[in-house]
């Protein structure tokens, strides 16, 4: 992937897609963002960033409709929800070329492996977002709190275009480090996001600050965490128990904050079951795991959800 003058594509312009792609664009990148609810706001007012690392604003933006208007990239960023990863089947075609690379931002397990199958694990990377982000109005973006991504390569170790995008991603604003396994990665992040998305949820549409103000949440919380880190370290990542308290601090800076997840379930849109919690589970028992805490959690959050 030549990073020099590469043609970026942002599929899912969310907060997610419109912060990181708003970067990548700040710094002198050509970025184009496939758009629909925001488009004709962002075409006509471009991109507005308020960010503790510095706010920005985007005049001109290089938004579309369609992915076939957008045509071949370099490197295509997915930052959509899992719930919708059928529909890549369509959108993506449009934007690739024989060595374009995607680079999906999505959460929870399953989805590099969807992409792999269909495009072909070369051209697959996972980033891991550790942020906290608000779209609160068409092209009105926050960043509240980190911001980093961990990239990894779908088909193995880094390779000299993993460790390259990782630094041109932190010539733009964005921390950025290269995890050696991208599944042992996506195993860590479920450790903040099956309890703190799905508790936002099944405990009565709490925040952060909310769940962790209240003992017997957050000993949930910590119960919750240890089966995911048990269950890790029986597949093969090892994570430390360290990481409990590490996460639990850091969740304590971000004040009262609504994880995606309850933002979803709150404006009746799909939340992301199978990926954050269905699919962890499956992959768990077919090795023989049990992880009766997190299976609770999953079918109370289906039991909300199916009562909205």
């Amino acid at each position: 992937m030549n990073l020099d003058h590469p043609r970026i594509a942002i599929v899912g312009s969310g907060a997610v897609g419109c912060y990181y792609g708003g970067r990548l664009a700040q710094h002198g990148h050509e970025v184009h963002f496939l758009m629909r609810s925001d488009y004709a706001h962002v075409h006509q007012h471009g991109l507005k960033i308020r960010s503790l690392h510095g706010d920005f604003d985007l005049p001109q933006v290089l938004c579309h409709r369609s992915t076939a208007e957008i045509g071949p990239c370099d490197l295509v960023i997915i930052a959509m929800k899992a719930t919708a990863n059928e529909a890549l089947l369509s959108l993506l075609p449009p934007l690739l070329h024989a060595k374009t690379v995607i680079l999906t931002l999505q959460n929870g397990l399953g989805s590099d492996d969807f992409l792999a199958r269909h495009f072909g694990s070369a051209h697959v990377l996972g980033g891991l977002c550790f942020v906290c982000i608000n779209r609160i109005a068409p092209g009105d973006i926050h960043h509240i709190a980190q911001g980093q991504i961990a990239l990894g390569e779908h088909s193995g170790s880094p390779q000299v275009r993993t460790e390259a995008l990782a630094a041109e991603l932190q010539r733009c604003g964005i921390q950025c480090h290269v995890e050696p396994s991208l599944i042992a990665a996506r195993w860590k992040k479920l450790v903040w996001n099956i309890p703190f998305n799905g508790l936002s949820i099944a405990a009565g549409n709490k925040d952060t600050a909310a769940i962790l103000a209240d003992p017997v949440l957050e000993k949930r919380v910590r119960d919750l965490m240890r089966e995911i880190i048990d269950t890790a370290g029986h597949l093969g990542h090892e994570i430390p128990l360290t990481l409990i308290d590490d996460m639990i601090d850091r969740t304590r800076t971000m004040s009262a904050y609504k994880p995606s997840s309850l933002i979803d379930f709150l404006a009746g849109s799909e939340v992301e079951l199978d990926a954050i919690w269905g699919e962890p589970v499956r992959r768990a028992s077919s090795a023989g795991i049990a992880m009766p805490q997190v299976e609770k959690l999953h079918e109370e959050l289906k039991a909300r959800i199916a009562a909205r």
